[in-house]
């Protein structure tokens, strides 16, 4: 009765705006979590996953559905769904979701929990050239989605083009980029994600009307409204829908070189040889496409090492591992007339073709070329063979370049259908070929893949995506958070930017420095730029490289953190980089807010986007208070603060009560000792109990967890009285040796010393230092077996 009630207020709403007049409700029958409802027009078939996930296609009459997703993975598995026929409605109900139908004029409206979400307005309705789907919207809702775009936060008053399309040298406004993902985020909310790959538009309400449309030229006439009850339910539910993200190997979490670009093997073994001789950290070397030709253009399509400007890639992929260094190459899905493989491209037919069956050749920047078909049975495999022989030669990352594709003719024709009807999906595609490449060369190494362009879902096969030709300006670095933040929402947490910026010779130290002290706090550390200007620290200024070796030292000192952070995403689907909303969700001035963001649960980030500026406006997040991660200063949540403003720092916080589990600096993470940590705790007396996680395993087995082969270690911290306790413990896979570790737990906020300090009963000296108001407490353990920390606080 009660969701009933709640439909009857919601029709209230909607009446004004129904649906398409003319189609008539006809019968409406249930199977399952499977309801078919028949219009004058054809076919509603309504699905639920979940009871917080939904499905609704429309299948014209006339027409057959097309049951091929290429976003959605998950089978339903709910079995409580109830299915209620009135004279004048229909209410299909689970525990959460209401899926409500008027027969008369038609209309669907969904709510959630009593809350109205969203519903039709005029449907599917089909025009001369697309095929639209229809939606009513609140007039004050915030809009989120539709890929990578910078456009501020809230992109409702946008209508955003469907096509995947790099932007060359943007600044703080590009409407359209490589991944244009079909998926809306509500301020209230909910999530929409058109489940359909072929071009169109999303229309988030650019008339004002308070409509959302969907527009396509062709496909699926399906979507699924997702909700929760938190933002990270609605992502934690998107990314069971389509895949959670695989973890990556640890170093990739670490430094990286590159640029466009190293032109011999001499350049590479110099260049990190450079980096260790000043011991600046770095895991991993990117090699643009000279590693294949020594020109730009003419060469693309090689893939494979230019013996004279690189004579034994072995050795040097060999000399680089003795480095602590791995190798990642550039690809391109085009194969040139002028490529050594052109010949072999045709014989072994692996192009996409004309309308009579050639091979498809166009010109582009490169040169006159034809298309990889990944879609066609011998393209997608000599593709994949390309792959596993570079994997087995050593190569354990591979960069996706120009996969949106970059040209992509509409007469072209691929084996499943024209190019406008897979030029979305094709680097979501081209990155699942890479990722089941390198897991047949390599069933045991975890694969690095960095992909230009993808689709909906593509965060399963472990793309890293990248915001691709930033002008290197402070304008190019303004839209980076927001990009980022975005994406993150949108299943593609390890969306991130060429630190320091792409496109143009502008040598600008102090951008560069605050560019790459951002770079500490999201997911990706990876300097790179043309080569007209210096990307690598390493030849940069004296006091550029003295600055950026302090942010890259604390990127690997904070590497168990950002660790667990790699778990929780392949988990929960929970972003890296979260938008302060997520924290303060009835904050409604925050829904348009991406000048500052959360790292992880625990640590907010206000990085610097303005040259000379000398002071930032802090906003603190209600809920908790806030400590500065440089000073003993404390911040009240809810307070805005204008922070003064250091050269080799960025304005970073920790929440009170939180665990920060820290390391020492090592010049590679093949050398990171997890048994040895610093474990930051951030004492509240406002906090009278605390936990945290942190998860770790060899940083290299593909499916660690699943395999038993990790552990847990947990903190927890509580306040009784005067005295703090502190218990640790370890959950410990069966796979996975129990190990002695060595702590030093460092407590904040400690104003005076304490009166004592008790470990597993025994008293012992701490270390007080007064002027950083910390107790640093050295600790010994034995996995195996709990521990236990009693401090006793003076008044």
């Amino acid at each position: 009765m009660k969701n009933y009630l709640v439909y009857i207020s919601l029709l209230i709403t909607v009446s004004l705006t129904a649906q398409n007049t003319n189609r008539k409700f006809i019968s409406a029958n249930k199977t399952d979590n499977r309801i078919e409802v028949k219009v004058s027009d054809g076919t509603y078939n309504i699905l639920f996953y979940t009871s917080e996930i939904v499905e609704t296609t429309f299948i014209p009459t006339g027409e057959t559905a097309l049951s091929s997703s290429h976003a959605v993975i998950a089978e339903p598995s709910i079995s409580e769904v109830t299915f209620s026929e009135k004279e004048d409605d229909i209410l299909i109900e689970t525990k959460g979701l209401l899926v409500a139908i008027k027969k008369n004029p038609f209309q669907i409206s969904y709510s959630y929990k009593d809350k109205h979400i969203i519903s039709e307005k005029a449907g599917y309705i089909k025009n001369d050239s697309l095929e639209t789907i229809q939606f009513n919207l609140d007039k004050d809702e915030v809009l989120y989605g539709g890929g990578a775009r910078a456009l501020g936060m809230n992109r409702r008053g946008n209508r955003l083009q469907l096509y995947n399309r790099a932007h060359y040298g943007y600044e703080t406004r590009a409407e359209l980029m490589n991944f244009t993902l079909p998926i809306v985020m509500s301020s209230n909310q909910y999530m929409v994600h058109f489940d359909n790959a072929p071009i169109g538009f999303l229309d988030l309400d650019s008339k004002g009307d308070n409509t959302l449309k969907y527009e396509t030229i062709s496909g699926r006439k399906t979507y699924q409204v997702i909700v929760g009850d938190s933002w990270y339910d609605i992502v934690d539910n998107y990314t069971d829908l389509t895949g959670k993200q695989p973890m990556f190997p640890r170093w990739a979490l670490g430094n990286f070189s590159s640029r466009f670009g190293y032109h011999s093997q001499k350049e590479v073994i110099e260049t990190i040889d450079k980096f260790r001789e000043k011991k600046i950290p770095v895991d991993a070397i990117i090699l643009d496409l000279y590693w294949f030709g020594k020109d730009i253009k003419g060469t693309m399509g090689n893939l494979a090492f230019d013996r004279d400007s690189f004579p034994n890639p072995e050795k040097m992929i060999k000399d680089l591992k003795d480095r602590n260094v791995e190798t990642i190459l550039i690809t391109e899905p085009f194969m040139l007339t002028t490529s050594s493989r052109w010949e072999e491209a045709v014989k072994e037919d692996i192009l996409a073709k004309d309308s009579i069956g050639n091979p498809f050749k166009y010109d582009f920047y490169f040169g006159n070329t034809g298309l990889i078909d990944i879609y066609s049975e011998k393209g997608n495999q000599w593709f994949k063979n390309i792959y596993k022989d570079l994997s087995e030669m050593g190569v354990h990352g591979f960069w996706g370049d120009l996969g949106e594709p970059e040209v992509h003719p509409a007469e072209l024709i691929h084996a499943t259908g024209t190019a406008d009807e897979v030029h979305n999906i094709y680097g979501h595609d081209w990155a699942k070929l890479v990722y089941e490449s390198s897991l047949e060369a390599n069933p045991e190494k975890r694969p690095f893949i960095l992909m230009r362009a993808g689709y909906s879902g593509s965060q399963r096969y472990g793309l890293v995506p990248w915001s691709g030709d930033v002008n290197r300006t402070w304008g190019g670095l303004q839209s980076q958070p927001e990009i980022a933040l975005q994406m993150g929402m949108q299943g593609l947490a390890y969306m991130h930017s060429d630190l320091g910026g792409f496109a143009g010779d502008n040598l600008d130290d102090e951008l560069y420095v605050r560019w790459l002290q951002y770079g500490v706090f999201q997911p990706i550390y990876r300097p790179h730029a043309q080569e007209g200007v210096a990307s690598e620290p390493v030849y940069r200024s004296e006091k550029a490289k003295a600055l950026a070796k302090e942010a890259i030292e604390l990127r690997y000192r904070l590497t168990p953190y950002n660790y667990n952070l790699m778990f929780e995403n392949n988990q929960t689907g929970a972003p890296l980089m979260r938008p302060l909303f997520f924290e303060d969700e009835i904050n409604t001035e925050l829904f348009d807010y991406s000048d500052a963001y959360l790292w992880g649960k625990d640590i907010l980030v206000a990085p610097i986007l303005k040259a000379g500026q000398t002071t930032k406006e802090v906003y603190f997040p209600k809920h908790s208070n806030w400590f500065d991660f440089y000073s003993t200063t404390t911040y009240q949540g809810g307070s805005v603060t204008a922070y003064k403003l250091e050269e080799n720092t960025i304005p970073t916080f920790v929440r009170g009560g939180a665990f920060i589990p820290m390391t020492n600096t090592v010049n590679s993470l093949k050398l990171y000792d997890s048994n040895n940590l610093v474990v930051h705790y951030y004492y509240d007396d406002s906090i009278s109990q605390s936990k945290r996680k942190i998860y770790n395993d060899d940083g290299t087995t593909v499916n660690a967890f699943e395999k038993e082969a990790y552990e847990i270690l947990e903190f927890e911290a509580e306040l009784k009285g005067r005295q703090l306790e502190i218990e640790i413990e370890a959950e410990i896979g069966e796979n996975y040796n129990i190990n002695n570790k060595t702590i030093q737990l460092v407590i904040h906020n400690m104003t005076s010393s304490p009166k004592r300090i008790k470990v597993d009963g025994k008293k012992i000296e701490g270390n007080w230092n007064s002027k950083k108001q910390t107790i640093t407490i050295p600790l010994t353990w034995n996995t195996s077996e709990d521990k236990e920390i009693k401090i006793k606080l003076n008044k």
